[in-house]
């Protein structure tokens, strides 16, 4: 999203408090859902709420205005990839100092994917002055955003995958999945990066190497960051299952 005024603005800002509804309130239902969800990531250490919200609103920040700035726009943006990305440099910062160890963010999986889903569709809504939409296509689904141009309309990709998304990790939290309890949030980072790095090849930004912009570099240490944590959260629970004494 890129900051600016008018319908747009006031049209983007109604969706972000939905998305942020729509995310209190999936906070609140999952625990039905999952009973066995560990406890409040806020209460593995006292500061981990301030910590997540400084590195969210500095990556959110920082990559929304780096793209805009290598696409050659002038002003002030926010990127939800940027903020999961900061929150997530901040929280595996604190983690090493705290000497915390194991995923935190199992809890926050389903409101995040509940609020990007919902806020896309503010993006979508809001048009060519939130600098989100696609390319030109030819496609019969090509939406006009008021340039007489049919573009992809990626925002609603993006809001579709995570629609899909939210629907299985909530099935399988319900039959008890041992992966997604226990890598669900690295899961989700890797479903969203992955999703996002293809459609970044619809979108007009500016390039940074070859035909891969800044977000197409960040899915990609995402998707790293994922498949990495994922696979040591699940060898040091088959080491501490191993280890565990028999019972007669």
């Amino acid at each position: 999203m890129v900051a600016g005024s008018g319908v747009p603005l006031i049209v983007h800002s109604l969706f972000d408090v939905l998305a942020l509804l729509a995310a209190l309130v999936v906070f609140r239902w999952v625990p039905a859902a999952a009973p066995a969800t560990p406890r409040q990531p806020w209460q593995t250490h006292p500061h981990y709420l301030a910590v997540a919200s400084l590195g969210v609103t500095a990556g959110a920040y920082l990559a929304g205005s780096a793209n805009l700035w290598l696409t050659g726009i002038d002003g002030v943006g926010r990127s939800i990839e940027g903020a999961l990305a900061g929150g997530i440099l901040a929280i595996e910062a604190l983690k090493v100092i705290a000497g915390i160890r194991g995923s935190t963010g199992l809890r926050f999986v389903a409101p995040l994917a509940a609020a990007i889903a919902v806020g896309r569709i503010g993006c979508y809504l809001a048009g060519l002055d939130d600098m989100t939409y696609g390319v030109a296509t030819t496609l019969p689904w090509g939406v006009d955003f008021g340039d007489g141009v049919p573009r992809h309309p990626v925002q609603l990709y993006e809001s579709a995958a995570m629609v899909v998304f939210l629907a299985a990790f909530l099935w399988s939290l319900r039959r008890g999945n041992a992966l997604m309890l226990r890598a669900g949030f690295y899961i989700f980072i890797g479903v969203y990066a992955s999703q996002r790095f293809l459609w970044e090849f619809l979108k007009p930004y500016g390039t940074v190497i070859g035909p891969l912009n800044l977000f197409h570099l960040l899915s990609a240490a995402l998707m790293a960051y994922a498949v990495v944590f994922a696979r040591r959260e699940m060898l040091q629970c088959t080491t501490s299952q191993s280890s565990a004494p028999l019972r007669a």
